[in-house]
């Protein structure tokens, strides 16, 4: 237990360090003409020294934030933003999807194309299952960028069994638990099997989440980019690795939201009941809609 909370205590300790050095020695990671630079960024992404540095980053605010409540409130209502702007302006997806549906279904069924061709000039163009299966990618655009914009808007399924029967503070620390015990770690796990699923698609030789820095450093002698490009199909959507680009994309966005709803619980368990939904930004659906709505729940 003892050498659990020592290495605890020493690797938030040296997370300032590692933070400092990463921020003034930006060359060494970012710099991805140098292959030794390129498997930098892909072991520390999936490190335990990137993990503590996140964490600490949370315990210092939060520490901050107890001590000015105006500061956490504004970090929510950041956080928030973040999630509303990128679950408002990927939520167009949707659309995309149902409009290139109807585009390959003229064209399959009224002009007997097995070709759709867009843009103007040099054009871009594909076969029919090409773009059949491509509607996939809009919509896990919708799924994993929309889902902390979701949350924010209460449009989540929730089972309730205890919820609604406790007071107003007793939800705020269930809340708050949630956050912390349920969504932190999901998102962590769901970002450690994304990162090296991702960029064993992305390079060769593939590295791995057991491998030490000093081996993926050997490996970068022969690094080279390999995207993948295998579809299901012969002329099918070939661009998969999109879709692992998602999967970290969703995986950061849980965790910096459970971030907000850990701060916005805990600021209305101690403000009371008068600061819920404070400075909440809801799309307005109108009264007919929210009816609707509020009848569906």
């Amino acid at each position: 237990m003892l050498d659990a909370i020592t290495w605890i205590v020493t690797n938030i300790a040296m997370s300032f360090v590692n933070l400092g050095y990463a921020l003034t020695h930006p060359g060494e990671w970012l710099d991805w003409s140098n292959k030794e630079a390129l498997m930098r960024f892909i072991y520390y992404g999936g490190s335990v020294e990137f993990f503590f540095v996140v964490i600490t980053a949370f315990l210092v605010l939060t520490g901050v934030g107890m001590w000015k409540n105006n500061i956490m409130w504004a970090t929510v209502r950041i956080l928030e933003g973040l999630a509303n702007g990128t679950g408002r302006l990927f939520a167009w997806a949707g659309l995309l999807m149902v409009l290139q549906q109807i585009v390959i279904i003229f064209m399959q069924r009224i002009f007997a194309s097995s070709q759709i061709s867009f843009g103007f000039g040099a054009s871009f163009s594909m076969d029919v299952s090409w773009w059949a299966e491509e509607l996939k990618f809009y919509n896990a655009l919708v799924v994993t960028l929309c889902v902390t914009y979701t949350f924010v808007q209460g449009g989540h399924v929730r089972v309730d069994l205890v919820y609604s029967a406790v007071k107003f503070r007793t939800k705020r620390m269930i809340d708050m638990f949630g956050s912390l015990f349920f969504m932190m770690p999901a998102a962590v796990l769901t970002w450690m099997y994304g990162w090296y699923f991702l960029w064993r698609h992305l390079v060769t030789p593939k590295p791995s989440a057991s491998d030490s820095l000093d081996k993926l450093l050997l490996k970068s002698r022969a690094l080279r980019w390999n995207v993948e490009t295998i579809g299901f199909s012969p002329n099918g959507f070939n661009a998969y690795f999109l879709f692992k680009i998602l999967l970290v994309a969703f995986a950061g966005l849980v965790f910096i939201h459970a971030i907000a709803f850990f701060f916005r619980s805990y600021l209305e368990w101690k403000e009371g009941e008068a600061s819920e939904g404070k400075y909440l930004d809801k799309d307005d659906l109108g009264d007919e809609d929210a009816k609707l709505v509020a009848e569906i729940h």
